[in-house]
């Protein structure tokens, strides 16, 4: 009788308001999904290129999958989605998926914040534009931002804006000695211009610099539908005002005279807010060291826990600069470990 009644009871009893069968953790395979670059974000819709490059190009629009919980997504990521991938007005596709990155830029608020800003994911060249004049070039900042696209694994390619204003010789002899492009541009010059779009074809560059630099200038005139902002600087405090709110990448157009790569693209440029300080909280020193091969190598005779600066004792950099075959190879090598020890210096200083 007993046992009737229990049966009885959990025939009629109520569900458990977790359910009956537990939950799976099997996530769908989404076979279907299509390939997209993430192109702009605003206020939890992604825009999104689809077949990139090819002949159905087009654009749409696209939230993230609830599966994906809190993984960040991007400008410059590339992304699977599903759903309505028409492109059609009205229509919203989900991303389900985020690819491996290439490479991923960040930078932190300063050097003591341990949350990492992902500044753009899947680029190889990092653009850092400079004003020779009003405001005046901050090196500070520029060796923050090299050691961040070296960290990345990035190229970096610094853009001297504004040279109609101040000669660009002595940022040039600081910063080519240790693998730094550098392209100058003029006010007065529009063929400097197409200097910038060369280094910039069939290649995914973000560009970064402080507000009133010119960036957005630069973006103007390479990517004449871009529209970008463009604001003035301050005559008292010789600060720009922030005109870029947020990133976006733009396609790249080759340009009079100038040729696409062998998959047909032009490349993209990404545009970002300025910004007045880039932390290097996220860099660990050996990571910078590498992207100096020759003072990695020379490097492996330091003793453990060696910091490499100028004060270290028995630094081996120190011995590598003497033991140079003459005098111009040691004056030589004393300007590239100089200029390492600046850039490492940097990860702890003011920029």
């Amino acid at each position: 009788m007993a046992r009737r009644v229990r049966d009885e009871h959990e025939r009629f009893a109520r569900p458990s308001k977790h359910g009956s069968r537990p939950r799976s953790k099997q996530r769908p395979e989404h076979a279907d999904a299509v390939p997209a670059l993430v192109t702009g974000i605003d206020r939890g819709r992604y825009t999104l290129v689809v077949d990139d490059g090819g002949p159905d190009e087009r654009e749409i629009l696209a939230m993230k999958a609830r599966e994906l919980g809190r993984t960040r997504t991007v400008v410059g990521d590339r992304v699977d989605v599903v759903g309505d991938t028409s492109g059609h007005e009205g229509t919203l596709a989900r991303i389900v998926r985020v690819t491996d990155r290439t490479s991923t830029l960040r930078r932190t608020a300063d050097d003591t914040d341990p949350y990492e800003r992902i500044v753009v994911a899947n680029a190889d060249q990092l653009v850092v534009v400079t004003a020779l004049a009003q405001p005046e070039p901050r090196t500070g900042m520029i060796d923050r931002c090299v050691v961040a696209a070296y960290d990345a694994g990035m190229d970096v390619l610094l853009c001297l804006t504004k040279a109609d204003l101040a000669s660009p010789d002595e940022l040039r002899d600081l910063y080519e000695p240790i693998g730094v492009d550098v392209v100058v541009t003029r006010r007065d010059d529009e063929d400097s211009v197409e200097t910038v779009r060369e280094r910039l074809l069939g290649r995914t560059s973000v560009l970064v610099g402080h507000s009133g630099v010119g960036k957005s200038t630069l973006i103007n005139a390479l990517v004449p539908d871009a529209l970008r902002a463009t604001g003035v600087v301050n005559d008292v405090t010789g600060r720009g005002r922030h005109t870029s709110t947020s990133a976006v990448a733009l396609r790249l157009p080759s340009g009079p005279g100038s040729s696409v790569d062998d998959d047909g693209h032009d490349g993209w440029v990404i545009d970002t807010p300025g910004v007045r300080s880039f932390g290097l909280a996220h860099v660990e020193p050996e990571h910078l060291l590498r992207a100096f091969e020759d003072l990695d190598a020379a490097a492996e005779e330091c003793p453990r826990g060696c910091r490499h600066l100028a004060d270290a004792p028995d630094c081996a950099l120190d011995e590598w600069v003497e033991a140079a075959a003459d005098d111009d190879a040691r004056a030589a090598r004393a300007a590239r470990l100089a200029s390492f020890r600046r850039l490492l210096a940097s990860r702890t200083d003011a920029g």
